[in-house]
């Protein structure tokens, strides 16, 4: 029983209780009924019951290693992704024949990279942290928002090449 309450510790230190809590609660639930088992003095099922749920949390522990590994790869590359489309806007905007584009679609541009930025840095922030949920949170959308901003600079580029010149 010892060594259930042992492995049920390392499951919830390798994050058992957030991402492998089904597998955690019957770990617990074994060992509960172990020791019911103990109190009724029905002693071979009891050591089965703690067998039980010492291998259920090492079997925890080992999905939550991998939910964990899995989240963080996951994260990184949004944080990567996002990170690169901004890399490129940033460029888009600096190039000088964007200069020369409406002063409201490069305000609306500027802002919305601005707004992005920051998100990403508070989603960097949750990655060193490995906060992956709200490293996710902060980079959702972000993709779309520049590329969206990519967008509307290439076609405001493609209607100032159309517009005649005086």
């Amino acid at each position: 029983m010892d060594q259930a309450q042992g492995a049920i510790a390392a499951a919830r230190a390798a994050g058992a209780e957030q991402y492998a809590q089904a597998e955690l609660a019957a770990a617990v639930d074994s060992l509960r009924r172990s020791e019911e088992a103990v109190t009724q003095r029905d002693y071979r099922l009891a050591l089965s019951l703690a067998i039980e749920g010492q291998s259920r949390a090492q079997n925890a522990a080992r999905l939550a290693g991998e939910a964990r590994a899995k989240a963080r790869g996951d994260a990184e590359r949004a944080v990567g992704e996002v990170n690169s489309l901004l890399t490129h806007a940033r460029e888009r905007l600096a190039d000088p024949a964007v200069a020369g584009l409406p002063r409201r679609t490069l305000q609306n541009a500027r802002s919305t990279v601005a707004s992005v930025e920051k998100s990403m840095q508070e989603a960097r922030a949750a990655l060193k942290v490995d906060d992956y949920n709200r490293t996710m949170q902060r980079t959702k959308g972000q993709t779309a928002r520049v590329q969206a901003v990519l967008a509307a600079i290439d076609d405001a580029l493609v209607a100032s090449r159309k517009r005649p010149r005086r």
